[in-house]
């Protein structure tokens, strides 16, 4: 079979990151509950995944590190739309990017590996870049919100785990996932009264895109990257997200925001030279 090209990886990774930010834009439209609105995202996103198992004739698995992940995804799209219903934006984001955080503890746990020095240096460039990002807005969240987001960042470095882990199947825990949040939620559907053409189009756009594309590039990615790696270059959703509502919302970055901006974009495009720097001499 022939392998993939060394950019292939961070390519997938860097299309997921684009497909989630447009959570932001289509979450707008949308003016039902967090609950409501994850459980229909997710059962469209089911369904884009269970076409994508059979088009590949991926075998559906089940065991107690398939579950795990499943549980992972539920808590991770569950958790984190719910933050956003009860803190700033910015409070939730900078929460939930702790996932590289526990990604190093995961791996360290699990697969008895210690993280080299250029992880932890980018690790720590891309969380300043990412509080000053959202600087002007970390005293506005309420304490429940905050929680919610901490937590969903230990569920979010789940899903970077998911194809490193023993035993696992990334693809199973995401089918199984995300049908089970959308049997789960989306009957909260019943207390909505908005059906009209664009919050329809938009949860739509959420499940089709937004989960179910966005996380077959999301498992593609992190199956040909490390975890840590993929978890850098999804640092620029937090960019991404709020740049695309500035856009088509005209919602205005701060002088802050831009300098988080720079400190995460550059920092990624570094840490990737040096990564594939490093990887063509081992090769060689």
């Amino acid at each position: 079979m022939k392998s993939k090209p060394p950019y292939f990886g961070p390519l997938m990774m860097l299309s997921a990151s684009i497909l989630f930010s447009t959570g932001g834009i289509l979450c707008k439209l949308v003016p039902w509950s967090a609950l409501a609105i994850n459980g229909t995202r997710n059962l469209l996103a089911s369904m884009v995944i269970g076409a994508y198992l059979l088009a590949i004739r991926h075998k559906l698995r089940f065991n107690l590190m398939i579950l795990f992940g499943a549980v992972c995804m539920c808590g991770v799209t569950t958790l984190f739309i719910m933050a956003n219903k009860l803190t700033t934006a910015g409070n939730t984001i900078i929460l939930q990017y702790s996932a590289p955080i526990w990604i190093i503890l995961m791996s360290f746990i699990f697969l008895h590996k210690k993280p080299v020095r250029r992880d932890v240096i980018a690790i720590v460039f891309v969380f300043i870049g990412i509080i000053f990002f959202f600087l002007d807005s970390i005293g506005a969240g309420n304490t429940l919100g905050n929680i919610l987001a901490l937590v969903s960042g230990i569920f979010y470095a789940g899903l970077f785990m998911l194809n490193s882990l023993p035993k696992a199947d990334a693809l199973s825990s995401l089918f199984l996932g995300q049908l089970g949040t959308g049997l789960i939620f989306t009957p909260f559907i019943v207390n909505e009264t908005d059906f009209s053409a664009a919050p329809i189009m938009a949860v739509i756009a959420l499940g089709l895109f937004q989960v179910g594309l966005a996380y077959i590039f999301f498992n593609l990615g992190t199956k040909l990257i490390p975890p840590v790696t993929a978890s850098i270059i999804n640092g620029l959703e937090p960019v991404l997200n709020p740049l695309l509502v500035m856009i088509f919302w005209k919602e205005m970055f701060t002088p802050l925001s831009l300098i988080g901006a720079v400190i995460v974009l550059a920092t990624i495009l570094i840490y990737n030279i040096i990564n594939a720097r490093s990887a063509a001499k081992n090769a060689a």
